[in-house]
């Protein structure tokens, strides 16, 4: 009975495609598992992608199988370089590793074009004249039929000449395509004779000028897969009208061991921007200082924000597998970088908005060292001392002339601790012609080092601070939704309803001379701020940039 029960658990927690690739291992249609990652170069990826990502090289790493990392490059009109490499970094950076196992779809193309011409001499593939706006009419919709193709009578022999013309550069571009011969009335879309070879007289990144013939998506995608290998083309629900075309495909190019697709539901995130055209529009319009701008979040984005492997592995697992469509939370998204950093990042303190506090019976000429605990959730973490003398930094929100009811920081007459160092009580402050307060005067009590009170005293409050004499200079930014959550993603007429305080620039911030040398990517929680990162991008060791990666609180709870 318990080993039902067991057994019973298992099945339940796994997903649909696990379970499909256990019937196929088991009935022997495969002997092991590949799976691959396919993108197109036509520009970096996203959240959405790392599901993708994770899903296919966990199931290949699960099975004992191969995963391969291929760039399904087959459009020289928006492919470059440029995107080849910083994928390449960015799959490596989520933990997925294809070793040697890294394709160009471009390196088949000979094949590809063998097996065009296959179907045209099987009379599968036929040359056509037709415009595009002559090949939409000819499509029908899906509330009109289908007419066929006036080419589609054409001999063999034709078509091989027609085709051969295409590929050796005789042909204008959209003069002629080759189309599937599959069923002109099918109610789907995709199988009513779609194109699967164009002419485009462009340079490609990989084969240079040798093709002025390119092969169609869903014709080179199960080409390639096929070629290598791959067992189970794991894709998104948009490509599940297309899988019969995809089985098509592989059957009349005959080969033996046919891959297998199977869909899986995209990952969508609640009131954010993903679509590529969007985000190279804010790119473009300056809005965002690149596609790796931390508001984005393309996986660059994230990664120059502060957000880690771990958690976005996290997040996907949390999102689950299934065939429907649902949204995530970026609540849930923050939620995991914010638990996977409580342990690892080390808390130090840094003053944003810096106001000095003098102590007015310390000694002028004394340093001391208070030994501080680097994070009090992970003692590996160890100790660190930090300078402390007569004048200070505290943040100008620790400190108020009129202080509301419960507002236990500092205000006149009141006492608080200084975090591991002393008691100090606020005895007067001053303010500048416009009525600011520019300082704060306190008087300590000697006893008190450490924080700890010498008589058993109750202090409420606990404020950070950082000395003044060593205290580093650094610009911190703080970020929010890009766009207007209350307004939603889009206007009325698909215009983005950005947020214009997506970005907060705090300069002539104040922290402890701990952070000097700190690196780009390096995590740390400000002491009672959030969580912070060094920004890759523009911060330098002279002249520290800091991310706000996430704030130390938030209203989302896992489900039960």
């Amino acid at each position: 009975m318990e080993n039902e029960m067991q057994e019973k658990e298992e099945k339940v927690s796994r997903n649909f495609i696990q379970l499909e690739i256990d019937h196929d291992l088991a009935e022997g249609k495969y002997d092991s598992v590949c799976t691959r990652f396919p993108p197109e170069p036509n520009g970096y990826l996203h959240i959405g992608h790392a599901k993708s990502i994770l899903l296919n090289y966990g199931l290949a790493k699960e099975f004992g199988g191969r995963f391969n990392m291929r760039f399904d490059d087959t459009n020289p009109t928006k492919e470059r370089m440029e995107f080849v490499e910083s994928i390449k970094e960015d799959v490596k950076w989520l933990g997925a590793d294809w070793e040697d196992r890294l394709f160009f779809a471009s390196d088949y193309f000979d094949t590809m074009y063998e097996c065009a011409v296959k179907l045209i001499k099987k009379g599968k593939a036929y040359v056509s004249e037709l415009t595009p706006e002559q090949m939409r009419e000819y499509r029908g919709d899906f509330k009109h039929g289908a007419k066929e193709d006036p080419a589609a009578s054409r001999s063999v022999e034709e078509n091989l000449a027609l085709f051969e013309k295409m590929k050796n550069g005789e042909v204008e571009d959209g003069k002629m395509t080759l189309r599937a011969r599959i069923d002109i009335s099918s109610p789907n879309m995709n199988m009513r004779d779609p194109v699967i070879y164009r002419v485009a007289h462009m340079t490609h990144h990989n084969t240079g000028d040798k093709w002025c013939i390119y092969p169609m998506y869903d014709f080179a995608h199960p080409i390639e897969d096929a070629i290598e290998g791959v067992t189970h083309s794991i894709c998104t629900l948009e490509f599940e009208d297309h899988r019969p075309l995809y089985e098509w495909v592989v059957r009349e190019t005959e080969w033996e061991h046919p891959p297998r697709q199977i869909e899986f539901a995209k990952l969508y995130l609640d009131n954010i921007v993903t679509g590529k055209r969007y985000i190279k529009k804010l790119v473009e319009d300056g809005i965002v200082d690149g596609w790796d701008d931390p508001r984005l979040v393309s996986i660059s984005g994230l990664r120059r924000r502060g957000f880690t492997p771990e958690s976005i592995q996290k997040f996907v697992e949390l999102s689950g597998i299934s065939k429907a469509n649902s949204v995530s939370d970026y609540a849930m998204l923050e939620y995991c970088v914010r638990e996977d950093l409580k342990p690892k990042a080390p808390r130090y303190m840094a003053v944003l908005d810096p106001i000095k506090v003098i102590i007015d019976n310390y000694p002028e000429d004394v340093t001391e060292q208070m030994e501080v605990t680097n994070n009090p959730e992970n003692e590996q973490l160890g100790k660190r001392t930090v300078p402390f003398s007569r004048e200070i930094y505290i943040d100008r929100e620790d400190f108020m002339e009129e202080p509301p009811k419960k507002y236990f920081r500092l205000y006149p007459g009141n006492e608080v601790r200084l975090m591991s160092a002393y008691f100090v009580t606020c005895t007067s402050f001053e303010k500048d012609a416009d009525g600011k307060v520019t300082c704060v005067h306190c008087t300590y009590d000697p006893a008190s080092r450490g924080g700890n009170s010498p008589d058993g005293r109750k202090v409420k409050g606990t404020i950070h601070w950082v000395n003044a004499a060593t205290a580093i200079d650094a610009t911190v930014r703080n970020y929010e939704n890009l766009v207007d959550e209350e307004k939603g993603v889009y206007d009325e007429e698909g215009n983005l309803n950005l947020n214009p305080n997506s970005l907060e620039v705090l300069t002539q911030c104040k922290l402890e001379p701990t952070f000097a040398g700190a690196q780009s990517y390096d995590s740390f929680q400000f002491v009672r701020h959030g969580f912070y990162c060094v920004d890759a991008k523009d911060s330098k060791p002279d002249a520290l940039v800091f991310n706000r990666i996430v704030s130390l609180k938030s209203s989302f709870k896992l489900p039960k």
